[in-house]
C-alpha cells in the first residue's frame, strides 16, 4: 500500500471522526468565529470615547464654564458630574463612576484678566493605561488651546494683528506626526493581536486534543493501523483536515481585519496570508511536540493553554521588546507568535519591504515547524504501544 493510499485512508477515518464527535467543528470554525467577531466589535470604536469625568467648577464665571463646554466637546471625555468639593470627586472615582476630576480654581476669570498666573487641576484614573493616556492628552490640549485663545485675545486688544498675536503667543511649534497609526487608533494594534492569539490557542489544543484523545480512547491503534504503521501518512492525513480548518480561518481573520474592520494594510497582502499559514503548522508542531512528549491528554492540554497564554506577554506589542532585558528578548522567540507579530507590524502597520520579513517566516519554519518533527519517533512509539493508552 503506497504512502498516497495510506494518507487517504488515515483522512478518511479522521472525516468519520469530525463527523462524528461536534467538539471537532465546534474548536475548528464556531469558537474562532465567535471570538474573531467578539473582538472585532469590541475593538471597532477604535479609541476610547465619552469616558465619564466630573468637574469642579469653584469660579462659576463665563470663561469656567467655556472651559467646562471645551473639555465636553473633546473625544475622549465627557462631563458628567459638577461635583461640589474634592471629597465628593475621591469618592465617585473610588466607586469607578468617573475616571478623571478637573479642578477649575477660584478667581479663574479674575486672574487670567489681571494677566496673574492660575492653574487647572486634572486627577486622572491611571490604573486603566488607556483612559489615563486619551484622557490625559484631550485635557491637557484642550487646557492649553484656551489658554493660547486667551493670550491671543489679549495682545489683540493690544494692537497686535491675529497673526502676530498667534505668533507672540506660540513662539516655537512641535510638529509632531505619527507614523504608521496617525488615527491613534486603539484597536488597530490590538485587534491584530487578539484574534490571532485564539487562533493559536485554538489551533494547538485542538491538536494536543485530536491526538490526545486516541490515545486516552485506545484508538490509537486503529489509527496506526489505517496508516500501514507508518507514522508520515498517519499524521499527515489525521493533520489536512484541521490544517486546512484553520487556515481557512485565518483568512476569515485577515478578512474581518483589513476589510470589516479596516485595519491599514500597507505592506504585503500574499505575506500575511503565508505568514498566516506558517503559524498554524507552527503551534500544530508544538501541539504534536506536547503530546508526543508527555503522553497525557490532560497533562498536555494544560501545557498547551499555558504556554499559549504567555506568547502575548511576551510579544512586544503592549510593552516594546527594545525595553526588556536580554534574557527576556530571547525567552520572546520560543513563541511562534513573536515573529508572527513582526511580520504584522512590518507588512501590515509599516509597509516595510518584503526582505525584512523573509527572516521570521524562516524562523518559523526552521525552529517551530521543521524542530518538533524530530519527535516523530516518540508519537509512533506511544501511539503504537498500549502501556501510553487510556491515560487521562
Amino acid at each position: 500500500m503506497g504512502f498516497f493510499k495510506k494518507t487517504g485512508n488515515v483522512l478518511q477515518r479522521e472525516w468519520g471522526r469530525i463527523r462524528r464527535y461536534p467538539i471537532h467543528p465546534t474548536i475548528m470554525v464556531i469558537l474562532p468565529v465567535i471570538s474573531f467577531l467578539f473582538f472585532a466589535v469590541i475593538f471597532g470604536e477604535g479609541t476610547p470615547r465619552n469616558m465619564p469625568i466630573a468637574v469642579l467648577d469653584q469660579d462659576h464665571s463665563s470663561l469656567s464654564r467655556q472651559l467646562t463646554s471645551m473639555i465636553d466637546a473633546t473625544p475622549a471625555a465627557m462631563v458628567s458630574y459638577d461635583i461640589q468639593d474634592m471629597e465628593q470627586g475621591k469618592r465617585m472615582m473610588r466607586r469607578g463612576k468617573i475616571e478623571a476630576i478637573v479642578c477649575i480654581p477660584r478667581d479663574f476669570e479674575k486672574n487670567i484678566y489681571s494677566n496673574t498666573p492660575t492653574r487647572v487641576g486634572a486627577f486622572v484614573n491611571g490604573t486603566n493605561l488607556a483612559a489615563n493616556g486619551f484622557l490625559g492628552k484631550d485635557l491637557q490640549t484642550t487646557v492649553m488651546t484656551f489658554s493660547t485663545g486667551v493670550q491671543i485675545q489679549t495682545l489683540v486688544k493690544k494692537g497686535l494683528t491675529e497673526v502676530q498675536a498667534y505668533n507672540q503667543a506660540m513662539p516655537v511649534y512641535f510638529d509632531r506626526h505619527l507614523l504608521f497609526n496617525p488615527w491613534v487608533n486603539y484597536g488597530y494594534f490590538l485587534m491584530p493581536s487578539f484574534m490571532p492569539m485564539m487562533l493559536m490557542i485554538f489551533t494547538i489544543l485542538l491538536t494536543v486534543f485530536v491526538i490526545g484523545t486516541e490515545l486516552k480512547n485506545a484508538t490509537a491503534g486503529e489509527w496506526m493501523a489505517a496508516a500501514g504503521g507508518d507514522i508520515w501518512p498517519a499524521l499527515i492525513g489525521k493533520m489536512i483536515p484541521y490544517t486546512g480548518a484553520m487556515f481557512l480561518m485565518s483568512l476569515l481573520m485577515n478578512t474581518i481585519m483589513y476589510k470589516w474592520v479596516g485595519v491599514p494594510l500597507n505592506g504585503s497582502a500574499i505575506l500575511l496570508i503565508l505568514a498566516g499559514f506558517l503559524f498554524v503548522l507552527s503551534y500544530q508542531a508544538i501541539g504534536i511536540l506536547i503530546v508526543s512528549i508527555l503522553s497525557n491528554l490532560r497533562l498536555s492540554l494544560s501545557i498547551a493553554g499555558g504556554y499559549s497564554v504567555l506568547a502575548f506577554t511576551f510579544s512586544g506589542l503592549t510593552f516594546p521588546l527594545m525595553a526588556m532585558d536580554w534574557y527576556v528578548i530571547a525567552f520572546s522567540r520560543i513563541f511562534p507568535f513573536t515573529f508572527y507579530t513582526d511580520v504584522f507590524i512590518d507588512q501590515a502597520m509599516r509597509g516595510a519591504p518584503i526582505i525584512y520579513s523573509i527572516h521570521d517566516l524562516g524562523w518559523m519554519t526552521i525552529i517551530f515547524i521543521l524542530l518538533p518533527l524530530l519527535c516523530l519517533p516518540r508519537l509512533k512509539k506511544i501511539a503504537t504501544n498500549e502501556i501510553y493508552w487510556r491515560r487521562m
